[in-house]
């Protein structure tokens, strides 16, 4: 096991885990709110201190989705190595300065961690990067001395400076209050990024009260592998400080030149991937504390340009605007965002804890184009978004996909679509290869898997619809069908595989990743590549491309040919000859930070399958059992072994919610609840592993709501109890969900969705699409509500949904617009012929029926409306019901679907019948018109 691994199970599994914190949130107004909230001051119950034990989490200021995060950098002696990947170890106080730039629970060594600003008291007699063991140019601090929380960070340094730093989106705001009396400094250490620099730059402006420069940096997780060690981004920066300068200068490597006002030189990256030791340049000003010992700066950034950063800078922070300004705005701005989600109920540790994790959830990925809409790409030119949107960056792709994507979509179809749409622009801009990891415009090929093919056909589904999603698609079936170069190597190996689909010849041919292939892990990479598949066919099907969609969805069930029922029924490694080695099921050979026992859950789409090939519901939930539970019958949340489950890490956090597959969801809502208590709370070591860009913490959103998307791809939700007695989610698109559960316990004894009683342990697609209201009734004692067989989940195979049942079956319907315009035209497998290959009918009572010949199981129903055939989207239908009969007589609603607005809406339910009825409710987006069904496709 290398270094790097060990590094990764050490800090996942570190630190005190089940502690709480007791705490008044504070109350305030929530700007641009009609409804009367619940919680009216979110912000002030995020303790962004929680998570600097373990999780990798920063404490500083930052926005939503903010190109700037000014945060500490806590040093504990060693200049080249930062004491936590976010820049801030809790149990480490001393800080060597306060960084521009930082992510928020990654692996690795760090990252980013740019331009660190050091209020210094005392004059500078040596060079800052001879100081090699921060002895002379940090300081010690306490934590009763610290202030931590939604877009404000403040720290009272035992030398007596008061550091206090908030930001806008692309800008930082500084505010800094030295000692009376004393020598008065700030460092600008500009070549000491995180991980070190191949260049930097300085220069001083005394008559303008301004630092500038840049460093160019990158070498995430590059001490691993050779292919990592390179720079791939230039920060810019533009500081403007409220005081006059009394001295400057600058140093450069170990050498101090007092006078002077510019420097160059990075630390470089040695031969092994750390920065060097004594390398790097930066400068320093002393300020005139005649008028106040308060010193203010402002600084903007930019990865374009200096003219960028001065541009974003007045833009957003402009001359004249004080620091307290700046800080309300912050708050307001998260008070926003986390406004979204208003819960009522709880106690004060719950509300921080769920209110700080969804703060977390929504820090990346980051806006990284400018105020002129600018950003550098992949391909290192710069690059314009389109108006109105922007360009993110910072994808830890393997992490987000599970969970923290749709909650961001769920929240903001807008903010959704522009990820989407930045993943397709850096996959264009990158030869059309999709990295697995991207940090600011770099590819860094980390982790394993294709998870921006799960990712963004996830985000359509939930909503985020408005990218080139045609183009997406497009792009993502070349790179799934064309082997590379890349493909074929080893460069890399093993957390930095190079190609995006390694070994894609043998997923081609012999359909599984084999043991000696080119991906980190085989039987992992298979399982990952079968949910990227499963995503690209629902995708597909969406924009109705049937063919690719049936092509994918096979290739989504390649994991079965790594299924090894000989082994006690586990996911294993398997030789490209077909044989399979030596096993065992606590090993991680095969498999990215986990084992066999821990992936083998890891088939969202197809759940019914695994548990098919496991044997039944029955040896299904003995084996969850076992999984979750040690031989004595306690817990086994973390670090009971290979065996058990790792629930601070991702390929374990969904399996608890597969118990609503095998008719028991009363031991999900158990094993949920218990984890949500156990391992998580307001306290530094409360996040359970490393928080992945917001993937952990979104997992506790959805969990705490009670619900979790099914599999990526798709919007259906998996239905637990809400952890509050009550949950309102605004939608971004106006859409709202209602959740009340009255004395938030434990267990599910009924439910009510939209008013009707419902037993099923899931919601449909349609429900996150229109809203609803979900009415719970809760209680201390398991129930068998959700446990019959037809309330479980629906799970999506080639022999279940690989073809569409109602192709060219008899159907009928009201009168029809024109002879020519007959029900047959929709079950023909065609939008082909025209504007008049169609279904169209003017009717008072509007309805298509089909009749399937005998009774079929089914799963869904797809339509296709007006904008489909490539008639105006005011005319897709937009409310109707779904019916099934097993006589043509007696008919039940499986599906009620109001404010429709999609092209192609697709419906999920469980049922079985040999009529399949569509009633037509309102036909047109306005009212009255026609009633235009291209396609009417049953599975």
């Amino acid at each position: 096991m290398d270094g790097w691994r060990l590094y990764e199970i050490n800090q996942r599994r570190a630190g005190a885990r089940c502690g709480r914190n007791a705490g008044g949130g504070r109350r305030g107004t929530l700007a641009g709110s009609a409804p009367a909230l619940a919680v009216t001051n979110p912000a002030g119950y995020v303790n962004t201190l929680v998570g600097t034990n373990g999780g990798e989490t920063f404490p500083g200021a930052d926005t939503p989705y903010g190109m700037v995060q000014w945060s500490p950098e806590n040093t504990a002696g060693n200049q080249t190595r930062t004491v936590r990947p976010g820049g801030y170890g809790y149990n480490t106080t001393r800080t060597r300065g306060f960084s521009l730039t930082h992510m928020s629970g990654t692996g690795c060594a760090g990252g980013s961690g740019d331009i660190p600003f050091m209020p210094h008291v005392g004059t500078v007699g040596s060079s800052p990067s001879a100081d090699t063991t921060d002895a002379t140019y940090a300081s010690s601090f306490s934590h009763s001395n610290e202030t931590a929380t939604a877009g404000y960070y403040r720290v009272g340094l035992n030398s007596g400076v008061n550091a206090e730093l908030t930001a806008t989106t692309r800008t930082g705001a500084g505010r800094f209050t030295y000692p009376t009396g004393s020598t008065a400094t700030m460092l600008v250490r500009t070549s000491n990024s995180e991980v070190g620099s191949s260049a930097a730059t300085v220069n001083i402006d005394a008559a303008n009260r301004t630092i500038s420069g840049s460093v160019t940096s990158g070498n995430f997780c590059g001490y691993i592998n050779a292919v990592g060690r390179r720079s791939y981004y230039t920060l810019h920066f533009t500081a403007v400080f409220d005081k006059p300068f009394s001295s400057v200068g600058t140093w450069q490597d170990g050498t101090l030149r007092a006078g002077t006002t510019s420097a160059s030189g990075g630390t470089t990256y040695g031969t092994d991937g750390w920065p060097v030791a004594g390398r790097g340049s930066g400068g320093y000003v002393t300020f005139d504390l005649s008028q106040g010992t308060a010193v203010g700066v402002r600084v903007g950034i930019s990865y374009v340009s200096q003219a960028n950063a001065q541009a974003n800078l007045a833009a957003e922070n402009p001359a004249g605007t004080t620091f307290d300004t700046v800080r309300q705005r912050a708050t307001d701005a998260w008070n926003t965002e986390l406004g979204r989600i208003d819960v009522s109920g709880g106690t004060t540790a719950q509300l921080q804890t769920f209110y700080t994790a969804l703060y977390h959830a929504l820090l990346h990925p980051n806006v990284f184009s400018d105020v002129n809409g600018q950003y550098v790409g992949m391909d290192q030119q710069v690059h314009t978004a389109a108006s109105g949107h922007a360009q993110y960056a910072n994808f830890s792709g393997w992490d987000v996909y599970r969970g923290q994507v749709q909650l961001v979509t769920l929240l903001r179809p807008d903010v959704g679509a522009d990820i989407a749409q930045s993943l397709l622009n850096q996959a264009t801009q990158n030869g059309g290869v999709w990295d697995r990891w991207t940090h600011n415009q770099g590819g860094t090929h980390v982790m394993t898997g294709d998870p921006a093919h799960a990712a963004v056909p996830s985000i359509y589904a939930f909503g985020g619809t408005g990218f080139d999603a045609a183009g997406a698609l497009t792009s993502m079936v070349h790179a799934a069908t064309t082997v590379t170069a890349a493909d074929l190597s080893r460069d890399g190996w093993n957390v930095m595989v190079v190609g995006e689909r390694p070994s894609l010849d043998k997923w081609l041919s012999i359909n599984y990743i084999p043991t000696n292939g080119n991906a980190w892990g085989g039987a992992g990479e298979t399982l990952e590549v079968s949910v990227a598949d499963f995503g690209v066919s629902q995708l597909a099907s969406r924009l109705g491309s049937t063919a690719t969609a049936s092509q994918f969805l096979a290739r989504s069930q390649y994991w079965k040919n790594v299924f090894n029922p000989g082994n006690g029924g586990y996911i294993q490694d398997r030789n490209d000859n077909g044989t399979w080695p030596s096993f065992s099921p606590g090993s991680d050979s095969g498999f990215a930070e986990g084992s066999a026992a821990q992936y083998t859950w890891m088939i969202p789409h197809n759940v019914r399958g695994l548990f098919d090939r496991m044997g039944g519901n029955a040896t299904a939930v003995n084996r969850l059992d076992s999984f979750f539970h040690n031989s004595d019958g306690s817990w086994a949340l973390t670090g009971a072994g290979g065996t058990k489950s790792e629930m601070d890490n991702e390929p374990s956090i969904w399996v608890p919610w597969l118990y609503n597959f095998a008719g028991r969801p009363d031991k999900a809502q158990q094993t949920i609840r218990q984890t949500l208590n156990a391992l998580w709370a307001p306290t530094p070591s409360g996040i359970p592993g490393q928080d992945d860009l917001g993937a952990m913490s979104a997992w506790y959103v959805w969990s705490a709501m009670g619900i979790h998307p099914l599999t990526p791809g798709r919007s259906e939700l998996l239905v637990s109890a809400p952890l509050f007695p009550g949950v309102t989610v605004n939608r971004g698109n106006g859409k709202t969900i209602s959740i009340t559960a009255p004395g938030a316990a434990t267990y599910v004894q009924s439910l009510t969705v939209n008013g009707t009683a419902s037993s099923r342990a899931w919601l449909p697609e349609s429900f996150v699409a229109n809203g609803g209201t979900l009415a719970f009734t809760v209680g201390t004692t398991a129930s068998s509500w959700g446990s019959a067989a037809a309330d479980a989940p629906p799970s999506f195979d080639v022999a279940t949904t690989g073809g569409n049942l109602a192709l060219n079956r008899p159907a009928t319907g009201s009168a029809s617009c024109n002879a020519n315009e007959s029900p047959a035209k929709a079950v023909n497998g065609s939008v082909s012929g025209g504007t008049s290959d169609k279904f169209c009918s003017t009717a008072a009572t509007k309805y298509l029926q089909v009749d399937l010949g005998s009774a079929k199981a089914l799963t869904s129903v797809t339509v296709r409306h007006a904008g489909a055939g490539g008639e105006s989207t005011s005319w897709n239908t937009r409310d109707f019901d779904l019916q099934v009969s097993s006589d043509g007589t007696t008919w039940s609603t499986v599906a009620q679907v109001r404010g429709n607005t999609a092209s192609v809406s697709s419906h999920t339910f469980t049922a079985t019948a040999r009529y399949v009825r569509m009633n037509v409710i309102a036909a047109e987006q306005g009212s009255g018109g026609a009633t235009r069904i291209y396609e009417f496709e049953v599975y």
